[in-house]
């Protein structure tokens, strides 16, 4: 699915849908520019899955935990250089697990993606406007050769 968000409040709104149908043990991975809206769309959803308080990107933490209807595990992955570092701090414990796991800059550990996930790409056009996002919403998969 497509869609064009013109707002932070409207970034927010798409992950709230997407949060209707989460479950449980959905990986998320976020692709997008710096100041994308990847966070603002993780706000979205972990408001939509009841968690209250001060959502921010985990930059220098590499992954905040929430409670809500469901865990919500953020990933920021920009500082990790190598793959195998997310099995250093545990990765392996939150993907898979009962909760939902975004991770914000996927491109730089997809070798370490399950085989199915939810991909979800932010893109900005400033021709369009400063607050213009387009963000597309896939199910995925890698193919393990």
């Amino acid at each position: 699915m497509k869609y064009i968000t013109n707002s932070y409040e409207e970034t927010e709104r798409v992950a709230a849908e997407l949060a209707k149908s989460l479950k449980g043990g959905e990986v998320i991975a976020m692709y997008g520019d710096l100041g994308a809206g990847k966070t603002a769309f993780v706000r979205g959803l972990a408001r939509a899955l009841g968690i209250e308080g001060h959502i921010t990107s985990p930059t220098f933490t590499i992954m905040n935990a929430y409670n809500g209807r469901l865990p919500l595990y953020h990933f920021d992955v920009y500082r990790i250089a190598d793959p195998d570092e997310m099995y250093e701090i545990g990765c392996d414990e939150y993907i898979g697990s009962d909760g939902v796991c975004v991770i914000e800059w996927a491109e730089l550990i997809e070798d370490i993606l399950p085989d199915e996930y939810i991909k979800v790409n932010i893109k900005k056009d400033s021709e369009k406007g400063d607050d213009y996002r387009e963000i597309t919403i896939e199910n995925a998969g890698l193919s393990k050769e």
